[in-house]
């Protein structure tokens, strides 16, 4: 996993600590990485910066997460702007509406930071196949 990616990843996550963490960890492989802390700021976002990928929580302080990630998919193909779903809620049923609501893959927090850039290297480079 070599630095120098160019890619752009839009951070969808209302705890700031958290934000900040998962911003750093990216950048240090190269990612270029904006943060929203809303799901109405995710979809303004995603409108005007067209981001390679998006990492999405569920739990946001004004719509769930499924709701953006369908929205999201309505303008956006999966092979366009993967999703990765990353939350707290871990049960079978939030994975399985995770999934049907659009999302290419789903991890649960606390995450492991080496499953986190493996799972973005990973479909950002089916993306570019696509």
């Amino acid at each position: 996993m070599a630095s120098g990616h160019q890619e752009q990843i839009l951070l969808v996550e209302d705890d700031p600590k958290l934000a900040h963490l998962t911003e750093q960890l990216l950048e240090t492989f190269g990612y270029q990485v904006e943060v929203a802390g809303r799901g109405m700021d995710a979809l303004v976002g995603a409108a005007e910066r067209h981001p390679n990928l998006v990492l999405l929580d569920l739990m946001l302080p004004d719509m769930d997460g499924y709701e953006v990630c369908r929205q999201l998919r309505q303008l956006y193909h999966a092979s366009v702007m993967p999703i990765v779903i990353v939350t707290a809620k871990d049960q079978p049923v939030d994975q399985l509406r995770g999934i049907a609501s659009g999302a290419n893959a789903y991890l649960r927090k606390p995450f492991d930071s080496t499953e986190l850039v493996k799972t973005v290297v990973t479909l950002l480079e089916q993306a570019e196949v696509a």
